[in-house]
């Protein structure tokens, strides 16, 4: 059973001790004094993945279901443990250094340190890269993995993640072929234009990192704030709402060359929803006297495309605007992107499948008798995917309440505790309040907080059920 888990484990461990180098030579190139702390990650990694790797290496000729659930949590679980090591090597905390490895490698963009501006370029490098390797490692995993875990509804997408010919992408290489290409050209082409707008190479790269990812980690204190540019906050928009689309939808609109490829339900909801929030809320601002028109538009849209896409960037400090603009982000940050994205959250379609099944519920209530199908466009809903949400539901739910009374177990408030659960577990990554907020950080947490709160990443990043069901004794029967 654990021969092809600990193999492409360590196939994902060595990806990530490569990876390494990469601020190590950036080190070597500008400051010289902590390219040694990324080397020593790399040959730790490396060694532990080529172990794993080469001691079980044999041909894979299927993965059973109960393999793929233990694949899913050691690979991403051990990946995040091991990122962590340059941090402390750096001298962060243990707690603080796994914090931060979870949150760039979920791509939360929640951090731990107070001032991101003292940290070295190679760090910042390596926070960036965690967001980018995590962002395209969730892709591969939420189009190549969850369909076959059948976890909430993810069956559906099936059809939707398909090549052009209709059949279902059945080898994982393929689809990663495919997902990388079009994720390196997003950050090719957002990197461009962020140089363009205004930002020095360095900060462009870690950025483009971050947005594509929708990981939010900034290489500067105020987020991209900072700037104060609109040019660069509506640059940022535009590819936070790209990195928030399924990747496969673009090599299926440059496959076909057909603007109609467009069709797909699930892209038009998250964006009319997206359109929606940023519309109400602009007019709210301006209504308010909080800003012009034209002001108003460019920060609702940058910082509700940021928590509703998951990313966490902030470009101005948006609880400043009322109790009810505090509510509402809450409500952003669980409505999601879409699956097949680098976005986080619970996911539009399934919002989808629960609006759809209360529409047939208040049917069905005056007219039992009636045979009413639950449809999503085109394509009819059966009930077995339709439950498969609502258990989902239940289970993210539950896990919040559950993680929310951990948290305050250590003197927290509610109103940071519960915002800390659900900026983490969605992925979202700043919380509501002056400790967690948008002007703030998780750095004055406790150690027991930070490891939970970690765990809640991977947690919300991996589907909730991917995980929980390993904890079950019928899973290891």
């Amino acid at each position: 059973m654990w021969q092809p888990v600990l193999m492409i484990s360590g196939y994902f461990i060595s990806v990530l001790g490569l990876a390494m180098l990469f601020p190590a030579a950036l080190d070597i190139i500008t400051t010289g004094s902590n390219w040694s702390y990324f080397i020593t990650s790399s040959i730790i990694s490396v060694f532990i993945g080529l172990s794993l790797f080469l001691a079980n290496n044999n041909k894979i000729n299927k993965v059973t279901l109960q393999q793929a659930y233990l694949l899913t949590a050691i690979s991403w679980f051990s990946v995040a443990l091991l990122a962590a090591i340059p941090f402390m090597l750096y001298g962060t905390a243990p707690a603080d250094a796994v914090f931060e490895a979870a949150s760039g490698i979920s791509t939360t963009g929640a951090t731990i340190y107070a001032n991101v501006e003292a940290l070295p370029k190679s760090v910042l490098l390596w926070r960036a890269l965690l967001n980018g390797l995590g962002g395209v490692g969730i892709v591969i995993f939420a189009i190549a993995m969850l369909p076959f875990l059948g976890i909430g509804g993810m069956q559906i997408f099936q059809r939707e993640n398909s090549d052009v010919n209709e059949k279902f992408m059945p080898k994982i290489s393929y689809i990663a072929k495919r997902i990388i290409f079009v994720y390196v050209t997003l950050i090719a082409v957002c990197f461009i234009s962020l140089r363009l707008a205004g930002m020095n190479w360095f900060d462009a790269f870690c950025h483009a990192n971050s947005t594509i990812a929708t990981g939010g980690l900034s290489t500067k204190n105020a987020s991209i704030g900072y700037y104060n540019s609109a040019a660069i906050d509506w640059t940022i928009t535009f590819f936070m709402i790209l990195g928030a689309i399924p990747l496969t939808f673009y090599h299926s609109l440059l496959a076909t060359h057909n603007i109609h490829s467009l069709r797909s339900v699930q892209v038009f909801t998250f964006l009319k929803v997206l359109a929606a929030y940023i519309l109400f809320m602009t007019i709210w601002l301006n209504w308010n006297g909080i800003y012009d028109f034209t002001t108003a538009l460019r920060y609702a849209a940058f910082n509700i495309t940021s928590i509703v896409t998951s990313t966490g960037y902030v470009s101005t400090d948006y609880l400043k605007w009322g109790a009810f603009a505090g509510t509402a982000f809450i409500v952003f940050a669980l409505t999601g992107g879409c699956t097949g994205s680098t976005a986080g959250s619970i996911k539009i379609y399934r919002w989808q499948i629960v609006f759809a099944s209360l529409k047939r519920a208040f049917i069905t209530t005056t007219e039992p008798n009636r045979m009413v199908p639950i449809k999503i466009g085109s394509s009819i809903i059966n009930s077995e995917v339709a439950n498969s949400i609502f258990i989902f539901l239940a289970a993210y739910s539950l896990s919040v309440i559950v993680l929310t009374l951990l948290v305050s177990l250590t003197g927290l408030d509610f109103t940071t505790s519960f915002s800390a659960v659900i900026a983490c577990i969605t992925n979202s990554g700043p919380g509501i309040g002056n400790i967690i907020g948008p002007s703030g950080n998780y750095s004055t947490l406790g150690d027991f907080p930070k490891y939970l709160l970690a765990f809640t990443m991977l947690l919300g990043r991996l589907e909730v059920m991917t995980i929980l069901v390993i904890f079950t004794k019928s899973f290891w029967r």
